[in-house]
């Protein structure tokens, strides 16, 4: 069996590096990765962390490109990357504008496809955007739906698409397991990364801050700015924010918040500086899906810099609060939760309804035709 893996993204390459890893193992399958060139640097960087060299690169990537001049250019690279390679499968992972392209690009060439993280749904086009409708053509192309949940297994089957549905758990709590692993069993690392963020003061409690996301540009980000700013005044929290370089997100981050002593903005972050900085974390405050299926993990209070949310799971469980772009909002929340001990610990659950660990496992297994036992939270798995 031929397989080819598309991704492009930071995200997408976390969360498919453990299937790539598993198939790659198989001699029964022959796995391509082709990648997109988008996010070059930090791409590279979780590549080399799950030791994978791409064997196609589409460097599709222009300065100020539309997303339309995107999709463009990966859906012209797919015919070429098809033509060659001949697979008789293209996996994708969730819903990013290179997965849309890639997945539309293999409909064209009738060569089935594979959804790794289908059927999450808010069903609002404009929250999150463009990802509500990617992921939603991506779902009615694919005949593989590898489904996160029982609810975005359910999404699926209520649209009634073709194709089989089968609950895997996430893809990224298989990574993130690793990358744990890793820290806690390699002093060397470990050290490493303590000696990188000694500069935090561990008298202080940390907030830990991402956000990136197109829907929040503009007044969005004023928003979030503005209430870190206020929440920086409290002589208790230390705040540190790795900044996404698109000028959309420097521009009122550096303008708003640079020169406070207890706020660092630093450059993007490693997976491992990142997952060291989570487990660190008192309180996350992030507008990234991954981040919410992450830090359910550590028992951290999230707080989703969002409006909506497709992954709905943790809200459920009590680990995430969506408390949208709003300043009032998002302090009040934060200062709820370094305030008052017992709604911290209402909030910080060690509970994870996002995966176990196997989600490569039963996504190898299914693309053998192999019998797989679904993902049930909680369940004990040998």
């Amino acid at each position: 069996m031929r397989v080819i893996c598309v991704f492009g993204t930071r995200p997408e390459a976390i969360k498919m590096a453990p299937v790539v890893s598993r198939l790659r193992r198989d001699p029964l399958i022959q796995t391509t990765v082709c990648v997109t060139g988008q996010h070059r640097e930090m791409l590279t960087q979780v590549l080399d962390l799950f030791d994978i060299t791409p064997d196609i690169n589409l460097d599709v990537m222009v300065a100020g490109q539309t997303l339309n001049g995107l999709s463009a250019r990966v859906l012209s690279g797919m015919d070429d990357v098809f033509n060659s390679i001949r697979p008789d499968r293209v996996l994708v992972h969730g819903d990013t504008t290179t997965t849309m392209a890639a997945s539309l690009a293999a409909f064209h060439w009738r060569i089935p496809i594979g959804h790794v993280e289908a059927g999450l749904r808010t069903y609002d086009l404009k929250h999150p955007f463009p990802e509500e409708m990617n992921r939603r053509i991506v779902d009615v192309a694919a005949d593989l739906h590898f489904a996160p949940t029982t609810l975005a297994a359910s999404h699926l089957a209520s649209e009634q698409l073709a194709g089989r549905i089968l609950v895997t758990g996430n893809t990224v709590i298989d990574a993130l397991q690793e990358a744990v692993a890793k820290i806690k069993n390699t002093p060397r690392l470990r050290e490493s990364l303590e000696k990188q963020f000694s500069f935090l003061d561990s008298t202080r409690r940390l907030i830990l801050v991402t956000a990136h996301r197109r829907e929040n540009f503009g007044a969005g980000f004023e928003g979030i700015c503005e209430a870190l700013a206020r929440i920086a005044e409290r002589s208790d929290v230390e705040i540190l924010y790795p900044v996404h370089r698109n000028p959309n997100v420097t521009g009122p981050v550096f303008t708003h918040l640079s020169g406070r002593g207890n706020i660092h903005l630093i450059d993007p972050l490693s997976y491992y500086q990142f997952v060291y900085l989570m487990e660190r974390a008192f309180i996350i405050l992030t507008d990234s899906g991954g981040v919410q299926e992450e830090a359910p993990t550590f028992g951290k209070p999230v707080l989703v810099l969002r409006s909506v949310t497709e992954r709905p799971e943790a809200v459920a469980a009590g680990t995430v609060r969506l408390v949208g772009t709003n300043s009032a909002a998002i302090v009040e929340a934060v200062m709820t939760l370094c305030d008052d001990p017992a709604a911290y610990a209402r909030f910080a659950q060690a509970v994870n309804p996002y995966g176990d660990g196997h989600a490569a496992e039963r996504i190898h297994a299914s693309l053998l035709g192999r019998p797989v036992e679904a993902f049930e939270p909680g369940r004990r798995v040998a």
